[in-house]
């Protein structure tokens, strides 16, 4: 097949590129040119192979394993081209290509800087060889054909019909117990269809189609974003190596620094659009659920912003020290982590094992390809190890202290071991669910405040510390303002509801960070606006932390039954349910509710599929909270009888009460042998806070079972035990509501809250991310001088 053909002759050329480079830095003649010309045609054979993979998708080529399985002929184009990275391989050729096309940039880089050239590219050339050795045609190949993964059935409608009087279709067709007909797919079927002369891409004429939950404007950008921040972490990783490789310390910072920036930034927002798009999608009205997939991509990021932090102080301690500076070693170690937690994330996402523990988790890739996964950590980690472990003698700089405890240098340090204690706790927590134990959100919460209120303090008073030494009575002159000023609206957030103590410290030390910050910027920005980039990433992470106490701690949430027409008031608004519409050409329905607010009246429409699978919320944005709708469920037909079927532990809603099933009442098998007992199941019904706790029994008499209706105590509505069964305990309940009079009633039930300070999440990010990009564009000119 042409696509794996090139990407086999990228990996002969990837693999050419690095022993090149190698032997060019030990001297073997002038090869650098043919070392170059390799890896360029490497990058040049992944391009090509990744333009060929998306014209299969955009021409819908379903006899390709991957275009049926993530495509189909309804997808717009937009999430038609996003189904390039919807799966295993696709996501594995993004990260290839876009690791490609950066490694372009790199090489450019990296020939006008001394000898930086060879050290690095022979490592990131590696880097780039695992990851087409990881698309070839032994692993997760985007290019395989259907049937090689064995046994596969698929509809008769996805096929052909001109195919049909084929005697090797006829043969390959099944039927299932209702009646269903699909054809068998197997390498042989495919084999023969193409031995007879007949075009394989003419052999499907539909394709599953993408997951709904991915059919999302987000798909088309969180994605790329996050993966561009992934391949942007080899730089940092490949700069170390090349450190070490030739045991010169004093440059490599300077030369790493900028690519170390704009990973953090392109990290960062990759990672917060993933909340984004959670926050507007999955309907729970939040944005950061602790998830272990969503854990896993956060890790490196904790460690790249620590790593960022040190690594001014290498840079600003390198004048003296032999040019060396300070925290060289810890810098070094840092900047690996980096790269080796993206492998691990790598690793928790496509090796299955998270499948029971994450929403995100792709499903297990096979016992190949978990081996190669794991040697492809254990490569990377064996290497940057083995260097440090080599050159450890000469990492020991007797360096002295200059600095007093009062000192940014230490102010610096400080911050970067708590952002390394953050993402210990964090990759502790995910990678419980290996081990086979789980780890409650509150873990994370209960963690993760007290390092909030170190972080944040830090972030402040590092700037209104002077390098090296300071006075106390001069700092203390210095933040006078900035802390009255942070009290002031401490105190006036405590009016606005924040009462728990660690909220009120984590909100004083962010809003001195805000002001300490914006007043360093404010005086900056009039003299050399340039150096404004770390002040505007601070400012933005204060607002984030601020918009997280209000959306995450301080968000009011209540269950309301929408009954269609009636008027429904709420957190000072008046909700109306006016009825649903089908959206054309899916099975998606919008459920209408009108919000008034005073003079103003605004229009939410949160979706349910027809099928039940999956609900979206929608929303109204204000400038001070955002109210979130999220819709629960639906009954065309409340208020009349209906039966309801459940298990033990678990809660349905019916006829606008919410029914549990807490406990069977087993019978007692003396009565049950004589002829007469009873038995049947406890229930806790709940409706607008009040809760009733029922007995619904069948009774036995004279070898017959009876049922009756048992009224209950606190609402007008009775329930009857239709049946148990003996084995699963599944039970089914009839539900009569006396107020209803028989008639039904059209009835939505949703969740709907209020999310204070959220725009604020949003804002905080963006600037965080302009200050990541105006600070990488500084270190870039400096990296040339």
């Amino acid at each position: 097949m042409p696509g794996s053909f090139v990407l086999s002759a990228a990996l002969l050329a990837s693999i050419a590129s690095m022993v090149l480079y190698f032997l060019h830095y030990r001297g073997n003649g002038n090869i650098l040119r043919y070392a170059r010309v390799s890896y360029h045609a490497s990058a040049m054979l992944v391009i090509i192979a990744s333009a060929f993979f998306l014209y299969n998708l955009v021409t819908h080529q379903y006899q390709y394993h991957y275009v049926y399985h993530y495509s189909s002929n309804d997808l717009p184009t937009g999430l038609l081209i996003s189904s390039f990275w919807a799966g295993q391989e696709g996501s594995f050729m993004l990260w290839l290509l876009l690791t490609a096309m950066i490694g372009v940039f790199l090489l450019s880089y990296s020939s006008t800087r001394d000898d930086l050239e060879p050290r690095v590219m022979m490592v990131y050339s590696l880097a780039l060889s695992f990851l087409l050795f990881m698309v070839s045609p032994w692993m997760k190949n985007p290019f395989a054909l259907l049937g090689h993964e064995g046994h596969l059935f698929l509809p008769l409608e996805h096929f052909n019909p001109a195919f049909f009087s084929l005697k090797e279709m006829q043969e390959a067709a099944v039927q299932d117990g209702s009646g269903k007909q699909f054809i068998q797919v197997t390498t042989e079927l495919m084999n023969s269809i193409s031995a007879a002369g007949y075009s394989l891409s003419k052999l499907l004429v539909e394709g599953k189609g993408l997951n709904q939950l991915l059919q999302n404007f987000w798909m088309q950008i969180h994605p790329p974003i996050l993966f561009i921040g992934f391949s942007l972490s080899t730089v940092p990783f490949v700069f170390a190596m090349a450190a070490l490789i030739k045991n010169d310390y004093s440059q490599w910072v300077r030369q790493a620094f900028p690519w170390m920036l704009a990973c953090a930034g392109v990290l960062g927002l990759g990672i917060m659009l993933g909340g984004y798009w959670a926050y507007g999608i999955l309907g729970w009205g939040g944005y950061w659920a602790w998830d272990p997939v969503e854990n896993s991509s956060l890790v490196p990021w904790l460690v790249c912003v620590a790593a960022i932090h040190t690594m001014l102080v290498q840079r600003k301690t390198q004048n003296s020290n032999n040019g060396t500076g300070r925290f060289a070693k810890t810098n070094l170690l840092l900047s690996m982590l980096v790269y080796l937690f993206v492998l691990y994330s790598t690793f928790l996402t496509r090796s299955g094992v998270l499948g029971d523990a994450s929403v995100h988790s792709f499903v297990d890739p096979g016992m190949i390809v978990y081996l190669f996964l794991v040697s492809f950590i254990g490569t990377f980690l064996i290497i940057s190890t083995g260097m440090i472990v080599y050159r450890w003698n000469s990492l020991n700089f007797d360096i002295p202290a200059e600095e007093s405890t009062l000192s940014r240098e230490l102010s610096l340090f400080t911050a970067a071991v708590t952002l390394g204690a953050s993402a210990l706790i964090v990759i502790v927590g995910t990678s419980a669910p290996i081990f086979g134990k789980t780890v409650d959100i509150f873990f994370y919460d209960d963690m993760h405040i007290p390092l909030g209120i170190i972080l944040m303090g830090l972030n402040g008073l590092s700037l209104l510390l002077k390098w090296k030494t300071n006075k106390g009575g001069e700092l203390l002159s210095r933040s006078r303002f900035s802390i009255a000023a942070s009290l002031l609206l401490t105190v006036l957030s405590v009016f606005l509801g924040v009462t728990d103590l660690m909220m009120i410290l984590l909100a004083f030390t962010s809003f001195f960070a805000l002001i300490v910050n914006i007043e360093v910027a404010t005086k900056i920005i009039k003299g050399n606006p340039k150096l404004t980039g770390a002040y505007v990433a601070h400012i933005g992470i204060a607002l984030f932390i601020i918009g997280v106490i209000g959306s995450a701690a301080y968000s009011t949430e209540k269950d309301i039954e929408l009954v269609k027409g009636e008027s429904v008031s709420v957190f000072e608004r008046n909700l109306e349910y006016t009825g649903y519409r089908n959206i054309p050409g899916t099975n998606k329905f919008e459920f209408l509710i009108d919000v008034e607010k005073g003079s103003s009246q605004r229009q939410v429409a949160p979706i349910i599929y027809g099928d039940n699978s999956m609900k979206e919320p929608d929303y109204i944005v204000g400038w001070t909270s955002d109210f979130y709708i999220s819709p629960m469920g639906f009954n065309p037909d409340a208020g009349s009888s209906g039966d309801v079927t459940f298990t033990p532990g678990k809660s349905v809603f019916a006829n606008g009460y919410n029914l549990t099933y807490m406990e069977l009442i087993s019978p007692d098998m003396g009565s049950m042998q004589s002829g007469s007992g009873s038995f049947g199941i406890v229930m806790k019904v709940e409706k607008d806070g009040i809760t009733d706790t029922v007995n619904a029994l069948l009774k036995i008499e004279g070898g017959n079972i009876k049922t009756e209706p048992v009224k209950m105590k606190k609402f007008p509505a009775s329930v009857q035990l239709i049946s148990v069964q003996p084995g699963t305990r599944e039970a089914i309940v009839n539900l009569s509501d006396y107020n209803s009079g028989g008639a039904p009633k059209e009835v939505l039930l949703v969740k709907a809250s209020i999310k204070p300070m959220i725009s604020l999440v949003w804002i905080g990010v963006g600037v965080m991310v302009f200050g990541f990009i105006v600070s990488m564009l500084r270190r870039l000119k400096e990296s040339r001088n």
